[in-house]
């Protein structure tokens, strides 16, 4: 095997050389294999100790990023792309390095196969003879033992050393072979009794340093998942699964190799506990590893996780179904609605509704919430399909439709691309909230959609400067109110009429008792939740204000820990007064409330403009998606509206919050006449905002329709003779 000559030369040059020398001085001082080899794995492990330290410095980073790269995962709901480019933001801001950690190991490779090539030849190393004497020693070696050299392989050295102490007056006869003669018969290899040049078996001896090295493995790893700063905080398959590897590692790697090697990793193995220690004295990881540090995570029972696993295993084959039944060769599709979750098909229910009372177009509704409400929808022009989140690139990418309507932007600057199949569909995004693109959205979110409906002028001034910005082709630029405004402030209408029927039957107690105002924070960091609501429960509470705290569905979801703190927080300051809202079946409270409190949800839009009732904005830190936001003129809703809609705070007033919401209601009127004024300046088709979107889409389809038609009936003509 001629490469693998090469390969051992070449480390015997680079690396085993070096070794060696450090491996010759160790065995002048000690005089003794054994302890030759135990002085040379402690002056590695104080070489190796700047490196280590580096590592500790970068575990400690981890540690402190660990709360942020949770939030990240959580925020980036499941979406592989955007979680590694935050991730990767993230690392750079902390300036960590994922080879920091693992330096110290990779650098214990080279050392392992220099320590390899100097164990396997010692009359090189540590006696340093001439190669020409050693290639002579080992020829008479074979002469003696009847091995051939080629049998000997890299073992040869050993071979020729045992040979030499068995038989010194075999190879006295070789040039420069009796000024060394003595100094290797006299070298003791010994250890506790065991032979180091020696490759352990089932019925030796040796077998107790194989044994001692899975041992040394087990007693480093116990003692790492309990004070090494990452392993203390893994998950139980995290530390036992990598004890379970390095046990098995260590012992096999000891047992086929000379048990010098098993030494040396079985004191490597001992000595990283006292380093694991001085690393934690040097840079101590406790002041991280407080509860706000550790990421929790449910234990499942036995059950319960059985159960999710059946259930994982259904969704996947009903989405298989679904996935075949969409791309069947019958199933024309024209138009397709994509939806992330079941919360998303209220932004298309007006269109839809409209679509089904106006046309005979089939709606065929993708969605990958396999609990979405739609699937319990009776309508037969409505054709819904489950597509598990594993599935959606590929069935994104085969998609074969006329148009597509997304509220999910990114197109292709993500996960989610253009088909391939299919060149020329039109893909049609629709934003899920009133605000800007510019701020909210990433940059280039929508370059790559065709069509964009506007629900304001806003989105028509934002579209067209980003393109003038960045040079982009003119999309197609549609204008339709905001269906969900006009659901909404029907719902809002209908609240209004019942509070004053109840109001009529009721004796003042109702008029004299406490305004209650909603707190409804974005789930963005940072956010109210977050940062402030202790001071501002406070501060509402303290002017008898009746509260009710609804967080974000997502923040519900994803951050269950911080729910259950913001539990005890109520309890703690006045349980009968703040209620705190995570049943979003129950949208009554955006109703009945006299006013609200958020940082940048736009649900404050939605709440303002539908009952022209007042905002108070806490300016946390803003939900900016797209650092280069300002490159477009034109003032984001975000920003424009927070004094228009009511008043905005910044975090270190959040004491004047209760006495500010006491001043905004005293004011009421005048916030609804401004309001009322406002409304006409941003949205489109006020009352009827369906109605722009779905003709728009109607026409379409039968404009594609008639082409089709056209060019089926010319293929069709008989061709003249």
């Amino acid at each position: 095997m001629l490469w693998y000559d090469e390969i051992m030369e070449f480390i015997n040059a680079i690396i085993g050389a070096p070794l060696g020398v450090l491996m010759h001085w160790c065995f002048e001082l000690t005089a003794n294999y054994g302890a030759a080899i135990l002085l040379f794995t402690l002056l590695t492990k104080i070489i190796l100790f700047p490196l280590s330290l580096i590592a500790q410095k970068n575990s400690i980073k981890m540690v402190k990023m660990a709360p942020a790269l949770e939030e990240i995962k959580a925020r980036s709901g499941g979406n592989k792309e955007l979680f590694a480019q935050e991730q990767k933001q993230l690392y750079k801001q902390e300036k960590y390095s994922s080879w920091a950690g693992i330096l110290p190991l990779l650098i214990q490779i080279p050392i392992i196969l220099g320590l390899i090539c100097v164990i396997y030849n010692p009359l090189t190393y540590l006696f340093l003879l001439d190669h020409s004497l050693i290639l002579d020693a080992i020829r008479v070696t074979s002469e003696i033992t009847g091995r051939s050299i080629a049998d000997m392989g890299i073992s040869a050295e050993l071979f020729a050393f045992e040979a030499i102490q068995n038989n010194p007056d075999a190879f006295v006869a070789l040039p420069g072979m009796s000024d060394v003669l003595s100094n290797i018969t006299s070298l003791d290899t010994g250890f506790l009794g065991i032979n180091l040049t020696e490759t352990p078996s089932f019925t030796s001896p040796a077998l107790i340093i194989a044994i001692l090295s899975a041992l040394s493995a087990l007693v480093l790893s116990l003692v790492q998942n309990r004070y090494n700063v990452l392993q203390m905080n893994a998950g139980f398959f995290s530390k036992w699964g990598m004890t379970l590897f390095l046990v098995v590692f260590s012992g096999y790697f000891a047992f086929v190799l000379p048990c010098g090697l098993g030494l040396y990793w079985t004191a490597g193995n001992l000595l990283s506990i006292p380093t694991l220690m001085l690393c934690n004295l040097i840079y101590s990881p406790k002041a991280y590893m407080t509860d706000e540090f550790r990421i929790k995570h449910k234990k499942l029972s036995r059950s319960e996780r059985s159960q999710l696993t059946q259930q994982k295993r259904e969704q996947k084959v009903r989405s298989k179904q679904d996935i075949k039944r969409f791309f069947a060769k019958d199933n024309r599709c024209e138009l397709v609605f994509y939806s992330e979750s079941s919360g998303f098909y209220k932004y298309y229910r007006g269109l839809i509704e409209y679509l089904i009372e106006h046309s005979d177009i089939v709606i065929h509704y993708a969605t990958s919430d396999p609990n979405d409400a739609l699937f319990k929808a009776c309508d037969k022009q409505i054709v819904p399909y489950f597509v598990a989140e594993s599935e959606l690139i590929s069935f994104m990418m085969r998609m074969d439709a006329d148009i597509v309507v997304m509220t999910m932007p990114d197109l292709e600057t993500y996960h989610i691309k253009r088909s391939i199949a299919n060149k020329n569909i039109e893909y049609i995004y629709l934003d899920h909230g009133f605000g800007s693109f510019s701020m909210v959205l990433r940059e280039h979110a929508l370059d790559h959609f065709d069509t964009i409906f506007c629900y304001g002028p806003n989105h028509i001034e934002e579209i067209r400067e980003t393109e003038y910005a960045y040079q982009l082709p003119q999309k197609t630029l549609v204008k339709t109110g905001f269906a969900l405004y006009d659901e909404l402030t029907q719902i809002a209408l209908s609240f209004a009429a019942q509070d004053q029927t109840t109001d009529k039957k009721c004796s003042g107690e109702k008029l004299q008792g406490a305004p209650q105002v909603l707190v409804a924070p974005s789930w963005q960091p940072d956010n109210i939740m977050d940062s402030c609501l202790e001071g501002l429960l406070m501060s509402l509470t303290a002017q008898d204000f009746n509260v009710v705290v609804r967080p974000h569905p997502e923040y519900v979801k994803r951050f269950p820990e911080r729910i259950e703190k913001a539990r005890e927080l109520i309890e703690s300051i006045d349980a009968s007064h703040i209620t705190l809202q995570d049943d979003f079946t129950d949208n009554s409270t955006l109703y009945t409330s006299a006013a609200i409190i958020t940082d940048w949800s736009t649900v404050a839009q939605e709440f303002c403009l539908t009952q022209k009732k007042p905002a108070v904005f806490i300016n946390t830190p803003m939900k900016v998606l797209n650092p280069n936001w300002q490159k477009i003129p034109a003032i984001p809703l975000e920003l424009s509206l927070r004094n228009e809609l009511g008043i905005s705070l910044d975090v270190d007033e959040i004491t004047l919050t209760g006495q500010t919401v006491t001043e905004l209601l005293a004011d009421s009127l005048a916030y609804q006449d401004r309001i009322e004024h406002l409304l006409s300046e941003l949205l489109f088709d006020v009352g009827k905002g369906a109605a722009g979107g779905a003709t728009y889409l109607i026409s379409k389809i039968e404009y594609l329709r008639k082409t089709r038609q056209t060019a089926d009936s010319k293929r069709s003509e008989p061709k003249d003779a």
